[in-house]
């Protein structure tokens, strides 16, 4: 059976939604700011490519 609404994409950060980008700069020890920048340091919203961004400019302090 089909369900109604809405799929929502967990893949990847909607930066419109505050909600998604505070969720993951808290689970990532990062600033809203540091996910703005990592979307635009990697050209993409990918989820996966941001977190990895993240995690290597910490190992890199």
């Amino acid at each position: 059976m089909a369900t109604k609404g809405s799929k929502v994409e967990k893949s990847k950060v909607n930066s419109s939604q505050d909600y998604e980008v505070s969720y993951l700069a808290k689970k990532l020890g990062a600033s809203s700011q540091a996910i703005g920048g990592a979307k635009r340091a990697t050209g993409s919203n990918d989820r996966d490519k941001i977190e990895k961004y993240i995690k290597e400019k910490k190992k890199t302090k």
